[in-house]
């Protein structure tokens, strides 16, 4: 079927909403491409039905969410496209350009959020284990990556585009690294996430080796740079150095992924007893009810380990 093709004024008023997004919400490049995916999906389907972007009801909206379901879209991805037309035709209010927002009168999708996948605390410390077995430039940039992933529960995003800057030291204590970093994360919301011994020592460690992934005097921002057109290390690579990296600890990679990390994070802080609030503000997240996902995740794992240790459970 042939593509149809997408008016000139459409894209200009997207390149607008993107711009509006990026400026006054603070949203990330990921976010907007993923904004700019999820529109350039809407109007090619709403330009197959013949519908402008000035008359189309909430009838011809529904058509585009039952066409998600249709096409085996999980609920959360038809939340996600579905939330991206509700904040699109918001700003074409905004903009003089509709009189009303259609997508208000549909139903949203239902279905459970699933539970994030965790490792054990023996599993973390197993793929520490095998990652400090490996004093290479490459060995220890990857045990950084995962101190720094796992004691400071960062997103994979936050993660990679660190910058030298934000490794602050301190004067009074011969230049020593301070044990905290200032993360800016998603919508441009700051916070404090602290730092433990191992991780700053494994950070020391890597910045003294940092120049092995640049150019002969080069000069990068980026605390992990690359040589890559990003200029610093991309969230596939880590990925896949991850991947590698599970192998040879023994340990299922179907099981893991960079964000894994932040999850078994936020878990492993639950079951030690922290609250659910620090938790909320490590994880920088801006709804209570996102962090008490996590909350599930250790009343399953409690679950398990009663069924398979209890002796009463064993009869």
């Amino acid at each position: 079927m042939t593509r149809p093709t997408i008016p000139e004024y459409w894209l200009t008023l997207k390149e607008a909403f993107l711009e509006m997004l990026a400026v006054e919400k603070g949203a990330s490049s990921n976010t907007l491409q993923a904004y700019s995916r999820d529109l350039d999906d809407f109007f090619v389907t709403i330009r197959r039905r013949g519908e402008a972007l000035e008359s189309i009801t909430h009838l011809g909206i529904s058509d585009y969410l039952a066409n998600l379901a249709e096409r085996g879209l999980a609920a959360s991805s038809q939340a996600r496209k579905r939330s991206a037309v509700t904040q699109w035709f918001r700003f074409l209010v905004r903009e003089g350009v509709r009189a009303d927002n259609p997508v208000l009168l549909t139903a949203a999708p239902r279905g459970h959020r699933p539970l994030p996948d965790v490792l054990s605390v023996r599993e973390v410390d197993q793929l520490l284990t095998t990652a400090r077995a490996d004093a290479s430039p490459e060995g220890v940039r990857l045990l950084t990556l995962l101190e720094l992933t796992y004691a400071a529960g960062l997103r994979v995003s936050e993660l990679v585009t660190l910058r030298l800057t934000q490794i602050e030291r301190d004067a009074k204590r011969g230049g020593a690294i301070q044990p905290y970093l200032m993360i800016r994360g998603k919508g441009g919301k700051e916070r404090l996430v602290p730092l433990h011994p191992q991780a700053i020592g494994a950070l020391e460690m890597y910045l003294a080796l940092r120049p092995e992934f640049m150019a002969e005097g080069a000069e990068s921002p980026w605390l992990f740079p690359s040589r890559g057109r990003e200029g610093y290390l991309t969230r596939q690579r880590f990925g896949q150095l991850l991947k590698d990296l599970l192998l040879r600890a023994g340990l299922d990679p179907a099981r893991c992924s960079p964000h894994t990390l932040r999850h078994s994070f936020a878990t492993h802080l639950l079951g030690g007893g922290a609250d659910l609030r620090v938790i909320q503000e490590l994880l920088g997240h801006s709804d209570i009810s996102t962090t008490q996902i996590y909350t599930h995740v250790a009343s399953d794992t409690l679950r398990e380990l009663l069924t398979n240790h209890h002796p009463l459970a064993r009869r």
